[in-house]
This record gives structure tokens, sequence and C-alpha cells, in this order.
């Protein structure tokens, strides 16, 4: 039974002043010479190791339900990293975006044959993670126009972006969160009601013209609800064609 490979690689980023490891999901059956959709996930390493991506997608794509494509994980170096990437108001938000856009696409398209097309590529995330998914997507809708948003924390900042954003249609967003997502412990030790202001996101997304699934699983926030719910919304992201 054939099955995908996963690869390291590290992009020099000088947007970040930093060198960023990667870890990137080949398809069964990979070939250069074909074209594939990508996926971009922050909280990388947990992608790999709490959501069995390599796994998941092997039996997606063996199954016909989602297309062959590459996963790369970008993974976090330890909380403070994550938050001043990660959040809206983090140090380094701004030049994380611009990472991701600028920086990290191209180093990808030239290490593997990459979809140009923005409908061809999506970001992902959990929590945190899935904010700046959201946030680098709105800001470069052209370039990455599919989102996998898995608990998104979302506050006054980010229900501000999504009010100035104009460009719904470029986007597909699989948007998913726990109803017991109601006190949720931070990494900054805060405790947080991630439900509320999700479904206000959600209320806000539904009436612009984009092609948005929202849904509320029960259960919380942790990645034993998140990771079986990565089937669904990678066939979402990219089904078998």
């Amino acid at each position: 039974m054939e099955r995908g490979t996963v690869t390291d690689l590290t992009v020099r980023s000088g947007a970040l002043a930093e060198t960023v490891p990667l870890f990137v999901y080949l398809p069964p059956f990979y070939s250069e010479f074909k074209k594939y959709p990508l996926i971009i996930a922050q909280d990388g390493r947990d992608y790999f190791q709490l959501g069995r991506i390599a796994k998941t997608m092997d039996e997606l794509i063996r199954e016909k339900r989602m297309q062959p494509a590459i996963f790369a994980g970008v993974p976090y170096r330890d909380v403070h990293d994550r938050r001043g990437k990660y959040h809206p108001s983090g140090e380094k938000h701004a030049a994380y975006l611009y990472f991701l856009a600028h920086e990290l696409l191209p180093a990808l398209e030239r290490e593997f044959p990459v979809s140009p097309a923005g409908s061809s590529r999506a970001l992902a995330g959990d929590s945190l993670a899935a904010t700046v998914s959201l946030l680098a997507a709105m800001q470069y809708p052209r370039t990455f126009g599919n989102l996998l948003l898995h608990s998104p924390y979302v506050n006054g900042d980010v229900i501000e972006r999504a009010k100035n954003f104009s460009e719904w249609p470029l986007l597909r967003i699989y948007h998913v969160v726990g109803r017991q997502e109601t006190a949720v412990k931070t990494t900054d030790g805060a405790v947080a009601d991630f439900l509320t202001p999700n479904r206000m996101l959600k209320e806000w997304i539904e009436g612009r013209p984009s092609e948005y699934f929202y849904e509320e699983f029960a259960g919380n926030h942790t990645w034993k609800y998140w990771q079986k719910d990565l089937k669904r919304g990678l066939s979402f992201l990219f089904p078998a064609e």
C-alpha cells in the first residue's frame, strides 16, 4: 500500500530574522511533473504529531475523498514565539503574515510542484494558529483562497478586520468550534470564552458572499476533537476530482 512521505525543510526569513523549520508531507505516488494543491498549517508540529496528518491524508487520498496535496507544517519554538507571531497584537504578527506570503510560499514553490492558483492553496490552524491563518488569508486573499479553521481565537481586532474585509468571494472557509469551549485556559494563564466570539464571526461571514461551512461540534478545545474532524475539513478544501 503506497503511502506519502514526510520530509524536513528550512526557510530563511528576512522578515522574521530567523531560519524557520518545516515538516512537509508529500502524497502517495508523488511526481515532480504534476502540480499539487498546497496546505500550509500553523502549529505545524501539532498537525503531524497530534493530528496524525500524514496518515489522515493517506487515507483520504486512497479512498478518493481528497485530491493528492502537499501539506507543509510550520512549528513554533515555544508559547512566547507562538503568541508573538499568531496573536493579532503580537510583536511579530505583521512580519509573520509577510513571511507566509512572500518568503515561505515562494520557497515551497521553488522546492515542490505547487499549483500557482490561489484557489489551490490553503491555510490551516487550530486556536490561535487558526486566527493567524484567517488574518493572513484576509490580507492575501488572491494568494491563499482556502481556510481550515478549528476553534480560532476571536477578539475585537479579528472581528474588526473581518468587517473591513471586502473580498469574501475569493475565499472558501471551513470553520468549526466546540460547544464546550466556553472556558478555555489560554497560554497566558487567562480563561476565555471561545464559543461566543466564534458565533459572532460566523454571523458576520454568513452574510458575506463566500463559500462557507460552519458547525459546532460536541466537544472542547483540544486535539481530541480537532483530529477527528480533519477528514471532513480536508475533503472540503480539496475534494477528489
